[in-house]
């Protein structure tokens, strides 16, 4: 006998739904999401390959898809354990905000740092990581793991440290490594005068979503890379207010401010 369309089965269709649509929000914009369009074709391949009885093509790609079942856990482990700390902690699986006083006070500690780093010309480079992880970078890097203090970050960078040379990379919750090499722009066209770490802090951000602030030890001036381009002297209202946004978890806010950034965006200097 034919079983009645059941209100339990209306729930669990929109269950499942709610949890791929939230699953495809996480992952746009990051590198996920080619893996995840590279599977829709390997799928598509594999129906046609069963349709078309190509057995050769099938016994390949569910090898293929096999490998992939292992391999994903551990090249996403990044953005596995972000996800499973949420749920550890009893907050949103999808979505992490920070309090507004959180938000605010460490703004105010990481734009103090910079502030500080401006006025003494001493050179730093630090990466705020967004959707895509940044292991690649610091895994080879001194892991620091420890709260974000301003005290913490000037130490860094203080020259003669054996952290000062590389990049900070953190994220909305803590300094994640320091003394990080991050690879250098392939651009030909920016400015031959734009030093390393310029050049670093435009070539992070062309291979992932993540912003990166670089502070001159020649000028003494903010410049801000995004999207592979760069925004240089930054007023400080400009630096507070993104990392406000950043801290805060904001993204529709952030993007407001970096596309207002980047309506003057100069990459050579005059």
């Amino acid at each position: 006998m034919l079983e009645f369309f059941r209100w339990q089965d209306a729930i669990d269709i929109f269950i499942i739904s709610y949890i791929i649509y939230k699953l495809l929000v996480l992952i746009v914009g990051t590198r996920a999401m080619q893996l995840v369009k590279g599977l829709f074709i390997m799928g598509g391949l594999t129906a046609l390959a069963r349709v078309f009885d190509l057995r050769t093509l099938s016994w390949f790609l569910g090898k293929m898809l096999g490998v992939l079942v292992i391999a994903i856990p551990i090249v996403f482990q990044p953005e596995l354990r972000k996800m499973l700390e949420e749920l550890g902690r009893g907050g949103s699986l999808w979505q992490r905000r920070k309090s507004v006083k959180n938000a605010e006070l460490l703004s105010e500690t990481v734009g103090r740092a910079i502030g500080y780093l401006k006025s003494q010309k001493i050179g730093a480079i630090i990466v705020l990581e967004r959707g895509t992880g940044l292991k690649d970078f610091w895994r080879s890097a001194t892991r620091i793991n420890a709260e974000i203090t301003q005290e913490l970050l000037i130490s860094i960078f203080w020259y003669g440290t054996p952290l000062h040379d590389g990049a900070v990379i953190m994220d909305r919750d803590k300094i994640i490594a320091a003394s990080c090499y991050l690879p250098l722009t392939d651009n030909t066209d920016i400015s031959r005068w734009l030093g390393t770490r310029h050049r670093a802090a435009i070539g992070v951000t062309e291979v992932s979503d993540a912003i990166a602030l670089v502070v001159s030890e020649e000028r003494g001036e903010v410049s801000l890379a995004i999207n592979g381009h760069l925004s240089k002297n930054l007023k400080d209202s400009q630096v507070q207010k993104l990392l406000l946004h950043y801290f805060g978890g904001d993204e529709d806010e952030q993007k407001s401010i970096l596309d207002r950034l980047q309506e003057d965006i100069r990459t050579l200097w005059t």
